[in-house]
């Protein structure tokens, strides 16, 4: 990968299959990760929010890793997601995930307890000066109550191995600023701001939407790369009712997209509480927008619970 897209450009926010019973699922895990790498995935961001990170383990978290790594060898980069509100066991996390083969760490923002900008910056320090491999921080002040201001994350790209951003702030004004100056690599986190944010040189999306849409959505930023903006643009403007409704609809992406996933017979499952499923006419209309964007039209499957 080259420095301005140091993961690739079409990443995927994978959710972690549980079975019937709420297991992990690390065969189901390796099947969809292989699945999504073959849709056209660079990269596949495990624990994250979308990954039910609050209601995993620390040994699931690195069995899931092992598992993908595995699962995609070199095909793809796996990055792990290790952001906890403690700087302690945040560190341990990271270096359990390298050790297991994570070739890089998503890392977010300290929440709950509204750490200063001076307390943020030495927490991304910290963890990058234990590791080896790159770090992505996750700026995404909505659920962690706390922004990663510009004027940060400009102070923290000196960091040689904090190389990339997963933006969510919403402040399309601050992560241009940010961009233009300094190397850190910005992906869209919020599916509507994919096309915007690669046009002012953004490096692509981190997606939640990607667990089912990722040739749809990569062909956004494949549009806009060969100069055809019009194509970027009506392709990007057909995602749109699929994100809004996986992603928009008061409902958590973990939940629409399990529900998708399971609806199309491919792994996911049940989500853990305090999540709860989709109910029936939510799914309806999720297929419905699913097979507008793709073209495909499907006999609804029972829900896999692998």
């Amino acid at each position: 990968m080259t420095s301005s897209h140091p993961f690739g450009r079409a990443l995927c926010a994978m959710v972690t299959p549980f079975t019937a019973d709420g297991a992990l699922d690390l065969d189901g895990a390796r099947r969809l990760a292989a699945g999504l790498v073959d849709a056209g995935c660079d990269g596949l961001v495990l624990s994250g929010t979308t990954g039910e990170s609050p209601t995993t383990s620390d040994d699931e978290k690195t069995a899931l890793v092992r598992a993908v790594v595995q699962a995609v060898g070199d095909r793809a980069v796996v990055v792990a997601g290790v952001g906890t509100p403690d700087t302690r066991h945040t560190l341990e996390l990271a270096r359990a995930a390298e050790a297991a083969g994570a070739a890089g760490l998503l890392v977010v923002t300290p929440y709950y307890s509204r750490p200063p900008q001076t307390a943020v910056a030495a927490h991304f320090r910290r963890v990058a000066d234990a590791v080896g491999v790159p770090l992505m921080l996750y700026d995404i002040p909505g659920r962690t109550g706390t922004r990663v201001e510009p004027d940060t994350m400009l102070s923290l790209a000196e960091h040689p191995r904090i190389v990339a951003v997963k933006d969510c702030a919403y402040d399309l004004l601050g992560s241009s600023k940010v961009i233009a100056g300094s190397g850190l690599a910005y992906y869209s986190g919020c599916e509507e701001l994919n096309l915007p944010l690669y046009a002012v040189g953004g490096a692509g999306f981190v997606s939640t939407v990607a667990n089912v849409a990722t040739p749809q959505l990569r062909a956004v930023l494949d549009a806009h790369d060969a100069g055809d903006n019009a194509a970027a643009t009506a392709l990007h403007q057909a995602t749109l009712p699929l994100t809004e409704l996986m992603m928009a609809s008061g409902l958590p992406g973990t939940v629409t997209a399990k529900a998708l996933l399971g609806t199309l017979g491919l792994p996911g499952g049940p989500v853990r509480e305090p999540l709860q499923p989709a109910a029936p006419g939510v799914v309806d209309g999720l297929l419905e927008a699913y097979e507008e964007l793709t073209g495909r039209q499907l006999d609804k499957v029972p829900q896999s619970r692998t």
